[in-house]
């Protein structure tokens, strides 16, 4: 099957529901993870990229949520609540490579059920659209996110250095990861084990 980008849709787990962000969306989501120990792992750009104001994040959302190229999700618990926010882009259909990222949550939901069950519903729409790779990173620093990526079952592929100039001047070297589509029945069925709670 040829790979195609997917439409802005809703995706519903059993722990949480994706929907497309939008602008409306962005005072909650500030509220959820406006706070430095979500920045101090480089979403945004680190520390530095933290807007110390809710204007100052509509600001920086304005410019960081790319919708025209990224299925960008606001992340809810099923009761509603808006926790975080990851998304879908970069998608090469001749390459057939997509990536998963742009994710913060707030602290609340670390290690819980949402990360795992956000990653299942996208990898398994990447893979239903005709993706064979999907590319996940993060800051080369930031070893938390690290540790769940490859929790998640993905495979390491190395550090591109010097790879993003931060909001503070000093570049960022990124650690890469990626999930084949050959892997995913194995990935998915492992992710689901660990949301059978």
């Amino acid at each position: 099957m040829p790979a195609t980008t997917p439409q802005p849709t809703t995706l519903e787990g059993r722990f949480i529901r994706l929907e497309p962000l939008t602008a409306d969306d962005f005072p909650d989501l500030y509220s959820a993870i406006g706070v430095p120990e979500v920045f101090a792992g480089g979403y945004g750009g680190g520390p530095a990229g933290l807007p110390p104001t809710l204007e100052g994040f509509l600001e920086f959302a304005r410019g960081y949520y790319d919708f025209s190229a990224r299925r960008v999700f606001a992340v809810r618990l099923l009761d509603g609540t808006l926790v975080g926010t990851s998304s879908l882009g970069d998608f090469d259909e001749v390459r057939e490579h997509a990536h998963i990222g742009w994710t913060a949550y707030s602290p609340s939901v670390w290690g819980g059920q949402v990360n795992p069950e956000a990653k299942l519903l996208m990898l398994g729409h990447a893979f239903d659209h005709g993706f064979g790779r999907v590319k996940l990173q993060a800051d080369s620093l930031n070893s938390r996110s690290r540790a769940a990526i490859l929790k998640l079952g993905a495979t390491f592929e190395g550090i591109v250095r010097r790879d993003m100039l931060r909001p503070d001047g000093i570049w960022r070297d990124t650690a890469v990861y990626s999930i084949l589509v050959d892997e995913w029945p194995a990935v998915r069925e492992a992710l689901e084990r660990r949301l059978d709670v």
